[in-house]
């Protein structure tokens, strides 16, 4: 008997780790796809809010939609058009980026000489390669058709999910066995990652117009342009800061020289220090519920699976995968793992009504009542009598 179950027990684990593989496989053949319409379902998010503002003052379903949709255009056309504007003013000014670099060249090999240490010129300027930014500019030039295509697939895919919003809590509630505990977690984790998104957006921008601001103080061309990507770059948790920071930095060294560009690193360095350790925890607190090890697992995992892409979404993506977990009996201790361990020392501690701590979803949202039947009662169970 005993053979017979560690048998199942080992043929489970097997087949267990072959669908992992077989999913994993999927997701990273389908990547074209997915991506965009995920990015469009995170977006379509952070859009239903100023949507059912708009339905609360009584204004028509398809007008809400149609306000909403023309100013999520808006900002895309607008920020299309600063970073091409910047783009190709950048590319204009390459060859005089390259004569100023092969001037800063020859004074660092006259410094080397004056002490003693022989350097050649004909190995450091042939490191600068002209054909490298002609290079550059072709494969943006290539990709930018690509991104074309994708942003109106994500776009149109933003706008019917919007206009099915409305609609689908009903439809859920149809199609669902125990339509109010599921709608509960469905509304939970949509919440969950709507809340994330904006402060992260929020707090993105801030950084952003620091990052800018910063470029301008000290003198860097485009800082504009460096703002938009430290907005960007700062959903990526951990490398974004960092990648954003780079570009300025490098390019301060030709536009400005050294001294202007060290100050402008210690100035990246103060800025995503204060907010990524300061201000995002403070505001962020709890909601975001997972460890910083599974932050960064999380960025190294979807990076591999989907590219630079698949880092913006690894947050949000986890959350989900996470909240699920915590919804399901089986798999309910790996969202534990998952977890940041704040959760479990809540769990432990009475909340002051008679020792029942919440449970399931109502951790994460905290906001909403309780709800019977939320799958997280048995869990409780489990940690009490331990």
């Amino acid at each position: 008997m005993m053979a017979v179950e560690k048998r199942a027990i080992g043929l489970r684990v097997l087949i267990t780790g072959a669908s992992i593989c077989v999913v994993i496989a999927g997701l990273r053949a389908a990547g074209p796809i997915l991506v965009p319409v995920l990015f469009s379902a995170f977006l379509a998010v952070l859009a239903i809010p100023p949507v059912t503002w708009l339905q609360s003052k009584k204004v028509p379903d398809w007008l809400a939609v149609t306000i909403v949709f023309v100013g999520v255009i808006g900002s895309f056309i607008g920020v299309s058009f600063l970073i091409g504007n910047s783009v190709s003013s950048f590319m204009e000014n390459v060859p005089d980026y390259e004569a100023r670099l092969s001037s800063m060249t020859a004074g660092w090999i006259a410094w080397f000489s004056g002490h003693g240490i022989d350097v050649s010129a004909d190995t450091l300027l042939a490191q600068i390669d002209a054909s490298q930014a002609a290079d550059w500019a072709a494969a943006m030039v290539a990709s930018i058709g690509s991104l074309l295509s994708d942003t109106a697939f994500v776009l149109l895919t933003t706008a019917f999910i919007l206009a099915e919003a409305a609609g689908l809590p009903r439809k859920l509630q149809a199609a669902l066995g125990d339509p109010d505990a599921d709608i509960e977690r469905f509304g939970g984790v949509i919440r969950d990652i709507h809340e994330y998104l904006s402060i992260k957006t929020k707090i993105s921008v801030v950084t952003g117009l620091l990052a800018g601001l910063l470029c301008w103080a000290v003198g860097v061309d485009y800082p504009v342009l460096w703002a938009v990507i430290a907005f960007f770059l700062n959903y990526i948790p951990t490398l974004g800061s960092i990648i954003a920071a780079l570009p300025p930095v490098l390019l301060g060294i030709v536009n400005v020289g050294l001294e202007r560009s060290a100050v402008l690193l210690i100035g990246y360095l103060v800025i995503n220090t204060i907010m990524g350790n300061v201000v995002e925890p403070k505001v962020m607190g709890k909601r975001l519920g997972l460890s910083s090890l599974v932050v960064f697992l999380s960025l190294v995992f979807w990076g591999w699976i989907w590219g630079p892409l698949g880092m913006f979404l690894s947050v949000p993506l986890t959350m989900v995968v996470k909240i699920l977990l915590e919804n399901s009996d089986d798999m309910r201790w790996i969202a534990v793992l998952l977890g940041s361990g704040a959760e479990m020392e809540h769990r432990l501690e009475p909340d002051g009504q008679g020792g029942k701590t919440p449970t399931g979803v109502q951790r994460m949202v905290a906001s909403q009542p309780p709800v019977e039947g939320d799958g997280g009662d048995e869990f409780d169970a489990v940690v009490e009598a331990d």
